[in-house]
C-alpha cells in the first residue's frame, strides 16, 4: 500500500473553503465513484482502493489517503491531479 500526503495552502475563509471542498468532492463523485461524508471540518473519501481525507484547517489543507496495491502503481499521477485540482480551487 502506498500512501498520499498533501499540505496545500489557502487564504480562503473557512465557509469558502468547505464549499470549494465540496465541489472538489462531487468531482471526485462523479469521475471516479468516490463515497464522501464530512465530519466535522474533515472530508472522508473512500472507494474500493482508496480511502482518505481532507482535513480543512484555518490556513491550509491536509490529504492524506491510503491507496491499495493496484492504484499504489499511479501514486504520482493521482498526486498530481490532486495537486492540479486543489491549485485550481484554492490558488
Amino acid at each position: 500500500m502506498s500512501k498520499i500526503d498533501i499540505r496545500h495552502p489557502h487564504s480562503q475563509p473557512m465557509a469558502t473553503a468547505r464549499k470549494s471542498l465540496e465541489q472538489v468532492a462531487a468531482k471526485l463523485d462523479d469521475r471516479f465513484g468516490m463515497q464522501s461524508r464530512w465530519e466535522g471540518d474533515t472530508l472522508h473519501f473512500s472507494r474500493s482502493g482508496v480511502d482518505g481525507h481532507i482535513a480543512l484547517e484555518p490556513e491550509s489543507l491536509h490529504v492524506t489517503a491510503q491507496l491499495g496495491f493496484l492504484l499504489s502503481a499511479m501514486k504520482g499521477s493521482i498526486e498530481q491531479e490532486i495537486r492540479r485540482v486543489l491549485d485550481e480551487k484554492f490558488a
